[in-house]
């Protein structure tokens, strides 16, 4: 087995299972598992009479989180699927009643570093960007047939990226010429669209790059499903923790609670989201824009029959 984490560090782990309210013989679903670092830690925790269920749409990093896992206590079930995909899932495993569901909604950091995932401009790789490798669309193929409006709204949604006219523009221009075909020629066209702009303080590219990311693995709706379906399985005491690490999915989550409890569902865990500390930015950079939240429900399916906001 490979190095571990390949650098990757869980971020808010501790803060995530204390949330979490975890208890030996229950019941935890691990909805983004990535290599492992949370299921770990969770499966710890269950001893011999608890299941943990582990999904990735990454069959690479389930591969690994397998192996690794093999040593706990618990009994463990692993699905290579979307979590939007939940409740078809559980049916899969012959669950119908969870004790908490857990979503870490960032990629891990072998999924950057590698060149096969074509998710980073540090080293030239095929523009791909898929987590499941049996989906159809590459971010290539989003680039290049893309219209230009549709690829500006990509990016403005997904991202907030301020230049996603300009940028938009330019990837249409540069691909009357060639076919847009690896990630340093997607970088170079963005780059070159926003110079002269203020300088940020990260590439002019990442936003780029994680609206397409977003948009290629369809991260906002599975999101949205993955909501629903929380709502549909909610029973007292049923526990969602989600970490999130751009606004507009901490704005799905962060409405879906605020209307369950209004509708008397139950009461968010976390009044204000979970940061990370100085000390975990300082060690993992990546976790700066992580946003934890909780919600714990009171009431059972039937008690309302308001769906959760997906706006």
């Amino acid at each position: 087995m490979d190095n571990p984490d390949h650098g990757h560090q869980s971020v808010l782990l501790q803060e995530s299972i204390l949330l979490l309210g975890i208890e030996a013989a229950q019941t935890i679903v691990d909805c983004t598992t990535g290599r492992g670092g949370h299921a770990q830690a969770i499966g710890e925790k269950l001893g011999p009479s608890g299941t943990l269920i582990c999904i990735d749409t990454d069959d690479r990093n389930l591969h690994y989180a397998k192996a690794r896992l093999q040593s706990l206590p618990c009994k463990r079930r692993f699905f290579h699927a979307n979590f939007g995909q939940l409740p078809e899932i559980l049916q899969a495993a012959g669950v119908s009643r969870v004790h908490a569901i857990f979503a870490d909604l960032g990629v891990s950091t072998n999924q950057i570093t590698t060149g096969d995932y074509g998710l980073s401009f540090s080293n030239d790789s095929k523009l791909d960007m898929r987590l499941d490798r049996r989906s159809d669309t590459t971010a290539a193929d989003l680039v290049n047939r893309m219209e230009q409006s549709e690829l500006a709204d990509i990016l403005f949604r997904n991202a907030d990226e301020r230049y996603s006219r300009r940028i938009a523009r330019a990837i249409v221009e540069a691909r009357k010429v060639k076919r847009i075909e690896t990630t340093g020629e997607l970088a170079a066209i963005i780059r070159s669209a926003v110079k002269g702009s203020p300088r940020a303080a990260i590439d002019s590219a990442t936003r780029t790059f994680q609206a397409l990311r977003m948009e290629v693995n369809r991260e906002s709706s599975s999101l949205s499903a993955l909501l629903a379906a929380a709502h549909a399985l909610r029973h007292p005491g049923l526990r969602l923790a989600v970490i999130s690490f751009h606004s507009g999915e901490d704005r799905l989550v962060k409405h879906a609670m605020r209307q369950w409890k209004m509708d008397s569902l139950g009461e968010s865990l976390t009044p204000k989201p979970i940061t990370p500390g100085d000390a975990e930015m300082y060690a993992n950079p990546r976790s700066r824009s992580a946003k934890l939240r909780g919600f714990v429900f009171t009431a059972a399916i039937g008690s309302s029959t308001q769906p959760p906001v997906n706006s």
